[in-house]
């Protein structure tokens, strides 16, 4: 059992290789022209199967995300209960009304000229959604249930040397199987690895830094050695420590002896590290090379991280010494509009989002994360509460986890932590969210039992649970066996669980579930629990909730104010597809409303008050609501201000209506800055804010709008890569004539994209909306929604055209490079 307070060297690895190694090892991806059809289809295994007439796809892909939408698609008829309900009712949007139930096959050929005898090769599946049975020349090669998970398989003994193979691979998704929208398909990468009959085997490195203190960091690396027949052979493993600039910093040679169970294990001393944190996100790679005598038999890189986590009572959770609480979000893995098709750009581009507003670490709910997610948040500087499951044997939904608890569990952690260890940014692993088994006889040793595995694969780092049942929790000792005590929506009840518990330090593994929808603005203004509206909308004046949850204020002052309150992760930084609360039983709704940015990528109002207070070195001034409201004239229309400075005056149409200072009255004046009787007239707002010293720092206006004019259109990257992978990002707003946005334009816009790209998708962040992300169309939701095209593997220029009725079109251009 980990020791509380104790010092938890880091453990980094990552490498999924993408380049060959000295001829060594090759790795390549199986991306382009796989065949695909729906549905079941017998003798598609075969190697001589006619694919002919299947679709041709690109993998990763998603093959619901293309719709149609429909209040039938895995429509439950159940009762939440992690809810609160008591009744069952028929929820139409609960997993994003999208055609992802039933059975898909993908097939694809390919040659392997480096194969031959003395070769080893294998396939690793970074995520295939899922019950995925994979074949090889007509044979099967293995299984694996859990459409979230990385697996590999060891298929040598079923290729053809120097001939074409067959890889066919069978997809099952059952109905009643999610909460959310999971996806479907091959919607990660498959890989092709070739290494010599001795090598080191897949996730075959475990990196920690045991020691880092007074300038100096001991490097620990594990290798795993594969030889065939388990026959021993002195081996020699030579392996360089290199730093972010490819120096060599520390260099180490070791011979593989009959005691070392074909491990080796090098200690390495690295001189004055750079230490990772979200704030210098300093990576490392050891290069390791292993000999046969004088032949090189395979070459590894792991990726790392130097760094030191410690979780102590009272004093909470360190980073490299230094006390810090989690600025976390949780997420979902869908890209929006483009599904759960993994893409590296779209990732990149949400995580950018997220560091904008000063978030600092993510969880991966409620499931194992992407590599490629991984990668990023090493590079990006994101601590990571990397999660496994939301079910284990009592089920949530009907074909749920729970189904395959019993035999995968095991493994399904085993793949989380090997493929996860090495990362700088993992800094805890959690095992479950909400999970009913917290008050099942035999809960808290289903628990133990899962940690257990976690320590024994890693001992490195603590265990968590997001526990929503916090009296099943307490009083069931089913917290008290977790490392972190982890509890989702318990603000108000964390100094009881703290003084009931022994691990002396909360955290806040979910929190707020805040739902708010971009631009709509519903009156009177007041904190309430949210319910349903005939137009299927929330507001974003911030102060709706589920009846579980609360506003994002509620919990910043325990976090504030309570030391042994480690941090919080908001539900959630994004809309995802499903869940839509409050209208899961009123279609159309398919897509949430917690998110602190929506499903397009446009931030949200509650953006700016998470901003101003994680983000504290950047100017944050943000007003809301907009200020054109034909028909509001002489009405009460409060306004708000979120900024990082203390205090503001308003001013509407130039009169001043008082300056604002927070203070600790309610919750919401010590975060926000409120005037809740300005009166509606056409003109503008001005906001002026003032500093500590009652400096006049900065300012921002808001003017009423007049009619729908022309398209700006405005694309987030000027330059992107000609891979025919990345993303271009086009904001598209309605403004008037003299720029301002129209925030009720509704208009309809149609795309076009010539030159060295094409067209990919479109979302405006209306979860009510039912129109097609992938065709080249969409009506503009309170005035704006985000565009995107795909490049070429061309370079040149790649120009997006909008153009709309009535109003005057736009276009743009980015340049795409090699």
């Amino acid at each position: 059992m980990m020791q509380k307070g104790r010092l938890l060297g880091l453990a980094l690895c990552c490498c999924a290789m993408h380049t060959s190694f000295a001829q060594v090892r090759y790795e390549m991806l199986l991306e382009k022209n796989w065949k695909f059809t729906k549905g079941d289809v017998s003798n598609a295994a075969e190697q001589q199967f006619n694919d002919a007439a299947w679709q041709t796809v690109t993998v990763p892909h998603d093959w619901a995300i293309y719709g149609p939408f429909g209040q039938d698609n895995d429509k439950q008829n159940v009762a939440i209960t992690q809810n609160g309900e008591k009744a069952a009712s028929v929820k139409s949007g609960r997993t994003g009304g999208l055609p992802f139930i039933g059975t898909g096959w993908y097939r694809t050929h390919f040659t392997v000229p480096q194969f031959g005898a003395g070769k080893k090769v294998s396939i690793i599946f970074d995520g295939a959604m899922s019950n995925a049975v994979v074949y090889v020349n007509g044979q099967k090669a293995g299984n694996w249930a859990y459409g979230y998970n990385s697996f590999h398989l060891d298929v040598t003994k079923l290729l053809l040397p120097g001939k074409e193979n067959t890889l066919a691979v069978r997809l099952e998704n059952q109905s009643e199987s999610s909460r959310w929208y999971p996806g479907a398909g091959l919607y990660r990468n498959v890989h092709v690895v070739v290494t010599d009959d001795i090598h080191i085997p897949v996730w075959g490195t475990y990196v920690t830094t045991p020691v880092i203190e007074n300038g100096f960091a001991k490097v620990n690396l594990k290798t795993q050695v594969e030889i065939p027949g388990n026959t021993f052979k002195p081996l020699v493993l030579v392996t360089e420590i290199r730093d972010n600039k490819g120096q060599v910093v520390s260099k180490a040679s070791n011979n593989l002896t009959t005691l070392d169970q074909f491990q080796f294990s090098q200690d390495f001393g690295v001189d004055k590290p750079e230490l990772w944190s979200p704030e210098t996100p300093t990576l490392y790679t050891a290069v390791s090379k292993l000999y046969d005598g004088q032949e090189l038999k395979d070459e590894y890189t792991t990726t790392f991280g130097i760094r030191t986590i410690k979780y102590e009572a009272v004093k909470g959770f360190s980073l490299n010494g230094q006390v810090r609480k989690f600025k976390g979000v949780c997420n979902h893995h869908d890209l929006g509009p483009l599904g759960a098709a993994i893409n590296v750009s779209a990732l990149r581009r949400q995580l950018e989002i997220l560091k904008d507003m000063g978030c600092d670490a993510i969880r991966t709910s409620h499931n194992m994360p992407a590599p490629e997610l991984m990668q990023l948040c090493d590079e990006l500087g994101f601590m990571v509460m990397a999660e496994s499951f939301d079910e284990w044997k009592t089920p949530k939904v009907k074909h749920g986890y729970s189904q395959y608890f019993s035999e995968w569990a095991e493994k399904d952690i085993v793949n989380l932590v090997h493929s996860n260890r090495n990362h700088p940014s993992v800094i805890m692993w959690s095992i479950g969210n909400e999970v009913p088994d917290q008050g099942a006889p035999g809960g808290n040793k289903l628990a133990k039992w899962l940690q257990d595995i976690c320590h024994r694969e890693d001992p490195t780092r603590p265990v968590t649970v997001g526990m929503d049942r916090i009296d099943d929790a307490i009083t069931k000792n089913f917290a008290a066996v977790l490392d972190i005590a982890g509890f989702n929506y318990k603000p108000h009840r964390y100094a009881e669980a703290n003084s009931k518990l022994p691990q002396g330090f909360i955290m806040g593994t979910e929190t707020a579930s805040t739902i708010s929808s971009r631009g709509v603005y519903k009156f009177p203004v007041e904190k309430k629990q949210v319910t349903a509206d005939a137009d299927n909308q929330c507001s974003s004046y911030d102060l709706n909730y589920c009846y579980w949850s609360q506003v994002p204020d509620d919990e910043f002052v325990k976090q504030d104010d309570l030391q042994y309150v480690i941090g919080e992760f908001v539900w959630t930084g994004f809309d995802y597809l499903g869940e839509p609360t409050p209208y899961d039983e009123k279609w159309p709704s398919h897509s949430s409303y917690f998110g602190i940015v929506d499903l397009a990528g446009i931030p949200k109002d509650r953006f700016y008050l998470y901003r101003s207070r994680w983000n504290p070195t950047q100017q944050t001034l943000h007003i809301l609501p907009h200020w054109t409201w034909p028909g509001r004239e002489g009405q009460i229309t409060p306004v708000f201000v979120y900024t990082n400075y203390p205090s503001a005056e308003l001013f509407v149409n130039g009169k001043s209506a008082g300056k604002r200072t927070k203070d600790t009255t309610t919750n919401q004046s010590r975060y926000r800055l409120m005037w809740n009787d300005v009166v509606y007239q056409p003109g503008s707002l001005r906001v002026v804010a003032y500093d500590a010293n009652g400096k006049a720092i900065a300012e921002e206006t808001v003017t009423t709008a007049g009619k729908p004019h022309h398209v700006e259109l405005v694309p987030e990257k000027k330059t992107i890569k000609a891979d025919g992978k990345e993303l271009a990002f086009f904001t598209a707003k309605v403004v008037d004539a003299k720029g301002n946005l129209c925030p009720d334009a509704d208009n309809l816009l149609q795309f076009t994209v010539k030159g060295a790209g094409t067209y990919r998708a479109v979302a405006n962040g209306d979860a009510a909306n039912t129109e097609l992300f992938h065709l080249p169309q969409m009506h503009v939701f309170k005035g704006m929604l985000t565009v995107i095209a795909q490049s070429t593997e061309e370079a040149g220029n790649l120009t997006m055209e909008v153009k709309a009725a009535g109003i005057k079109g736009a276009s743009a251009t980015v340049t795409t490079t090699k």
